[in-house]
């Protein structure tokens, strides 16, 4: 096959899926189900054993021992949660939450969406050890809720979409406040204080200009997450705080880029046209054009632009593979009306919806805010719906929550069920709505 058939038939269609908003929604849902059929079939012993091994690393007396499943949850989560740090710190400084009057309604939105899902699980789970997981209903998965509403295209507003992504942010930012400070395990204040150093070291690197991404991994990894992680604080707590530290300001200006890129585009040209050119010389010049372009994009946009594909198509799918394969036994499925299960549905579909709503209502009512442009309450009660859809967030805490492993069985139906019911009423309920505004 040439390579322009291959470019045609296998690689353009891979670039169209990876560059799809909706596609990392549809992956996680495969990922999902295919763990569901696996961990309910024959090979349900070996799928369950397959995560408890344990993966060594290290040397001598210097060993972190953990099951593979912990590996992808504290390590390769740690990239996700690194990702989601570089959203927050490019939204406070250029998006939706750079003044008061831009954040106030999806940050007064967001908290609404916590509080009261929190709430509704502790009404259930009150007086029993269960209780510990009053923060699994409080996580949006932001990448099936964005997925699901930019299926339904121009049938909502963009802002609508704009508002949905702000509060899902906040919402991350909480889910991040939540674990750092209610899911850790005894602190190691040594370690922790050895974390402090790293992160200080980050902090002065940016501030003295040096931009060199590969600095910033061998301390952030090397250093930051590994203090962190052995100083008993969840580990992608580091993640968001490394991603803090990373510069946002490009080494040229805009106009020095390009005028750079004029002269340098002008000496390929000539290059080119000239008989008996360098072709050496000619490559030179194309480097030279990259690093030219590398100095004009900020290290978080370059990072940003690195690893959304390996997050999304590699790390979400992953740990979806690995932690939604629920094995339904009788004892599970004969009691799905547990306070766990419940409280999970009904904290995620009615706390969402309820705790949007109201705050969002609260602040237009008392003019503290206005809604988007072009957004009605309708909306907004679709977009709460949208909001119920945990996933990622929600069964990673679960794992942090629990210990008893029937109390994560019950966790685990409860969160695919509350997606599964919120991903499609809340798709068809806004479909609706884009419908009757058209006409």
């Amino acid at each position: 096959m040439k390579k322009s058939d291959l470019d045609t038939h296998l690689v353009l269609p891979i670039k169209h899926f990876i560059e799809k908003k909706t596609s990392v929604g549809f992956l996680l849902i495969a990922a999902a189900v295919l763990a569901l059929i696996i961990a309910n079939s024959p090979l349900s012993d070996l799928y369950h054993s397959f995560w408890k091994q344990y993966l060594y690393i290290g040397f001598e007396d210097f060993v972190i021992k953990k099951n593979l499943l912990h590996w992808i949850n504290d390590g390769l989560m740690s990239i996700f949660f690194f990702l989601i740090g570089l959203e927050l710190k490019q939204e406070f400084l250029h998006g939706q939450l750079t003044s008061f009057k831009k954040a106030i309604l999806p940050v007064s939105a967001a908290i609404g969406g916590m509080l009261v899902p929190a709430l509704i699980f502790f009404s259930f789970t009150q007086n029993t050890d269960a209780v510990t997981g009053w923060g699994i209903p409080m996580a949006t998965d932001i990448a099936f809720a964005l997925g699901v509403i930019y299926l339904l295209g121009d049938k909502v507003p963009i802002s609508l979409k704009i508002f949905l992504t702000a509060i899902a942010i906040v919402d991350d930012l909480g889910a991040v406040l939540v674990i750092a400070f209610f899911y850790t395990s005894d602190i190691s204040m040594l370690n922790l204080a050895l974390g402090g150093v790293f992160l200080l070291i980050l902090f002065l690197a940016n501030k003295f200009g040096i931009r060199t991404t590969i600095f910033y991994a061998i301390f952030g990894i090397g250093g930051l997450w590994l203090a962190v992680l052995l100083s008993g604080v969840h580990a992608t707590i580091a993640a968001v705080l490394a991603a803090f530290t990373i510069p946002t300001s490009e080494k040229i200006s805009s106009k020095l880029f390009l005028r750079k890129a004029r002269q340098l585009s002008y000496r390929i040209r000539k290059g080119f046209k000239e008989k008996g050119h360098e072709e050496n010389e000619i490559t030179e010049n194309i480097g030279k054009f990259s690093m030219l372009s590398e100095d004009a994009t900020a290290p978080l946009h370059r990072l940003e632009n690195a690893l959304y594909p390996f997050v999304n198509f590699i790390v979400l799918p992953l740990f979806a593979f690995a932690n939604a394969g629920v094995t339904i036994n009788q004892e599970a499925f004969s009691n799905f009306f547990n306070p766990v299960t419940l409280g999970v549905i009904l904290g995620l579909i009615l706390g969402k919806v309820i705790g949007i709503m109201t705050l969002t209502k609260l602040m237009v009512y008392f003019k503290i805010s206005l809604l988007p442009e072009g957004v009605t309450f309708k909306h907004v009660f679709g977009l709460g719906i949208l909001a119920s859809i945990g996933f990622t967030m929600s069964i990673f805490i679960t794992e942090l929550a629990f210990e008893n492993e029937l109390y994560k069985t019950q966790a685990k139906i409860g969160i695919l069920t509350a997606s599964i019911i919120a991903g499609i009423g809340g798709y068809l309920y806004l479909k609706y709505i884009g419908k009757e505004n058209q006409t």
